[in-house]
């Protein structure tokens, strides 16, 4: 199986040029991504989006906090394109685990990305509320487990060998730190990793040798002591 590396991202101008990679597979966004691209109307911002990447996947995500507005958020995402994954965080901000929500938009066939998952404790009960025909993706946040000293390793484990079972549910490596997450990922076995486009430009750089990265540093130092011109 291979990884596949969807591009986590809201500006319109790098959708554009990433999107025309073969190496990205699909695009994954959320509000803060989208603030920070300068979204103003939500709808509109995000069919833009969808203007570009007609044809990979792309995840939206609902920005209510109770299970009415988020329901009737998502169901108004989905219409906006067949390659819409609606992302459900697992909770919300009150800690309520979102289980009704996503039972009932899974068995309405909506595309689904859970997100905000940080254990497998948390993908056992998302597994307990779908079928195994709809598809699912649930983000386990890597790298903001580890920033504060959690080892998110153990719970990829136990999440890949209990999504097993479902053929229509794939496992995501998210909130990547560094261009190596994305090996981890690969070894774990993750179904996708979703990437900032800085590092997915480092990973198009992978394979050097040990011998050329030690030049390549030498190289550097050299030229930055030349440019200060230091002297001892």
């Amino acid at each position: 199986m291979r990884t596949k590396i969807y591009c986590d991202i809201a500006d319109l101008s790098s959708i554009k040029k990433f999107n025309k990679k073969k190496i990205v597979k699909g695009f994954t966004t959320n509000p803060s991504l989208m603030r920070k691209a300068g979204a103003k109307n939500y709808k509109e911002y995000s069919q833009k989006i969808l203007n570009i990447s007609k044809k990979k996947p792309v995840s939206l995500e609902v920005f209510g906090d109770d299970y009415l507005t988020m329901k009737n958020q998502a169901l108004q995402i989905k219409e906006w394109g067949k390659n819409v994954y609606v992302k459900i965080p697992v909770t919300n901000s009150k800690k309520i685990f979102m289980g009704k929500l996503i039972k009932e938009l899974n068995n309405q066939k909506i595309k689904l990305n859970i997100t905000a998952v940080y254990s497998s404790n948390q993908t056992k009960k998302i597994l307990e509320k779908i079928n195994k025909s709809s598809k699912v993706i649930i983000s386990i946040f890597a790298g903001r487990a580890g920033d504060v000293g959690k080892d998110p390793v153990p719970e990829f484990k136990k999440s890949l060998q209990m999504a097993k079972k479902f053929k229509n549910v794939e496992i995501l490596w998210a909130s990547v730190r560094e261009p190596y997450n994305f090996t981890q990922a690969k070894q774990l076995g993750c179904h996708i990793v979703t990437v900032p486009p800085s590092i997915i430009e480092k990973i198009e750089k992978f394979g050097k040798s040990f011998a050329n990265l030690t030049n390549e540093t030498v190289k550097g130092f050299l030229k930055d002591s030349k440019k200060s011109k230091f002297k001892i």
